[in-house]
């Protein structure tokens, strides 16, 4: 790793508030003037809050892939999810609370993917975990019952139709001119590989945890990109706005870039965007990460 470790800060046009120059700065310094930057809008929003300016801490010179986290990061799950299940289960004259369902699912997914983490149930893809964790949720709904197991199918499948972000394609397509892009995903193959094809994004590399058979923040799934690809950990950086993601990758030895993603779980969703010392880069959009990464 080089020794000349600096903070590039974005210039960026489109935004009143950032600086109309770009200079190498002392980290020190730079730390001091950071301010707010152009932010990426996804189009269900009206607005997003405010982060940090885009900055990246190492000479980029050593990076020689990216590796992306998927679901949140690169997607728009959330609205993906609300809006299609809406019109489901309005064309059945179900009235149900997506946002709600959404929350749940989530959270029963986790449970599950913690658990087969942990070693105390069998492995098994996440396609299969979202259409297990679908079974448990729909049986707290009196509706629930009116679903076929084809039904069933329909709506698990939506984790395998996810929107990009707006940002997203763009953001790719300046980097992949710079670097070796890769997914880095807890998602299954089948899933990802449908993604990247339906969204038409420019990744040169998929790969997902189920190449191992295991999940992130398990070492062994960053261990598969850096094999997968012929390069050292500290020449790869990990893409993704979940801070245990880049922990973990981080720990590894990856270099690690957060996106903040406000919007994550919808408008009145919470979401932890603050900056971490360990960051390596951080960018409102990956659009602006492509431009301090110099692509």
């Amino acid at each position: 790793m080089s020794s000349n470790r600096h903070l590039l800060q974005l210039d960026s046009s489109a935004s009143p508030r950032a600086p109309g120059r770009r200079d190498f700065l002392k980290v020190a310094a730079a730390a001091a003037a950071l301010s707010v930057a152009t932010r990426a809008v996804p189009s269900h929003a009206a607005e997003t809050p405010a982060h940090p300016a885009a900055f990246v801490k190492i000479d980029t010179s050593q990076i020689k892939a990216l590796t992306f986290d998927m679901q949140g990061s690169l997607l728009d799950f959330y609205s993906t999810i609300v809006d299609e299940g809406a019109k489901f289960t309005q064309a059945r004259g179900i009235t149900a609370d997506w946002t709600k369902i959404s929350d749940q699912w989530r959270s029963e997914y986790r449970k599950q993917l913690d658990q087969v983490i942990a070693g105390t149930i069998t492995w098994r893809s996440t396609d299969r975990i979202y259409r297990d964790s679908l079974d448990n949720l729909l049986a707290t709904y009196s509706w629930g019952d009116t679903l076929s197991a084809a039904d069933r199918d329909q709506i698990s499948s939506l984790w395998s139709r996810l929107r990009a972000w707006d940002d997203t394609r763009p953001g790719l397509a300046r980097m992949q001119k710079k670097f070796t892009l890769s997914t880095l995903s807890n998602g299954s193959m089948a899933s990802v590989v449908n993604i990247v094809k339906q969204d038409k994004l420019p990744f040169d590399c998929i790969l997902t945890a189920e190449l191992v058979k295991s999940s992130k923040p398990d070492p062994k799934v960053y261990a598969l990109a850096a094999n997968s690809l012929s390069l050292q950990p500290h020449q790869i950086m990990m893409v993704a706005c979940h801070k245990y993601d880049l922990a973990a990758a981080k720990k590894f030895g990856f270099n690690v870039a957060f996106i903040p993603r406000p919007l994550e779980f919808g408008p009145g969703g919470k979401t932890d965007t603050a900056p971490e010392d360990y960051f390596d880069a951080m960018a409102p959009s990956l659009v602006d990460l492509a431009k301090v990464l110099g692509a």
